[in-house]
């Protein structure tokens, strides 16, 4: 079943061209990849399948029961907040919040549920694992990783990749945009993005 399909779509930014007829359907249980140089459109591309932001042209259709996770660029949380207090706040927004299952998220990643310290003290490292953990604490089925592994430590790289395989073994699909291929991912499907064109590889 697809949960999302993107129809020639485009985007510009005055002059420059950053996405042009981008075609691409994602279907339950896949998992995608994408690369590309700096700057070439992955975070963008991502913007507008979050309606973040909107597609110069082109058509975004995506099924009823899809629903949407993502890290996109910098994760931002509420700079004073500990991270309890934002993770919390982010799935309370549509009555999601299984505590247990964000405790689990944060034991995984060697993150101190309970932690007093402010957001604002936390490492470049710690951050990625709190932006990490909030795409996909609500059980969401299309997850958009843009960059994930950015400030991780080799062993939170290979606790990434292990929760990646068991979100496919839940039939749920993932997008990853990134420099890094990260092996033992099995990927559906690759693609490069150059000049605005996506390429399946």
């Amino acid at each position: 079943m697809s949960l999302l399909e993107l129809k020639h779509i485009s985007k510009s930014f005055k002059e420059h061209i950053v996405l042009e007829d981008i075609n691409l359907r994602i279907n339950e249980g896949e998992c995608i990849y994408i690369h590309g140089k700096n700057g070439c459109g992955k975070s963008t591309l991502f913007k507008i399948i979050c309606d973040i932001m909107k597609a110069d042209d082109g058509i975004i259709n995506v099924s009823d029961h899809t629903y949407v996770g993502a890290l996109i660029e910098n994760p931002g949380f509420i700079e004073t907040e500990t991270i309890k207090f934002n993770l919390k706040f982010l799935a309370s927004l549509k009555n999601h919040y299984d505590e247990s299952k964000i405790i689990g998220l944060c034991s995984d990643y060697n993150l101190d549920y309970s932690n007093r310290s402010s957001m604002k003290s936390y490492s470049v490292g710690m951050r990625q694992k709190a932006g990490i953990i909030q795409a996909v604490m609500e059980n969401q089925n299309l997850i958009l990783f843009d960059e994930p592994t950015r400030g991780l430590d080799e062993e939170s790289i290979e606790t990434f990749e292990k929760m990646i395989r068991d979100l496919l073994d839940e039939n749920k699909s993932v997008i990853i945009a990134s420099h890094d291929l990260l092996p033992h991912i099995a990927y559906s499907k690759k693609y490069m993005l150059e000049k605005g064109i996506l390429i399946e590889e």
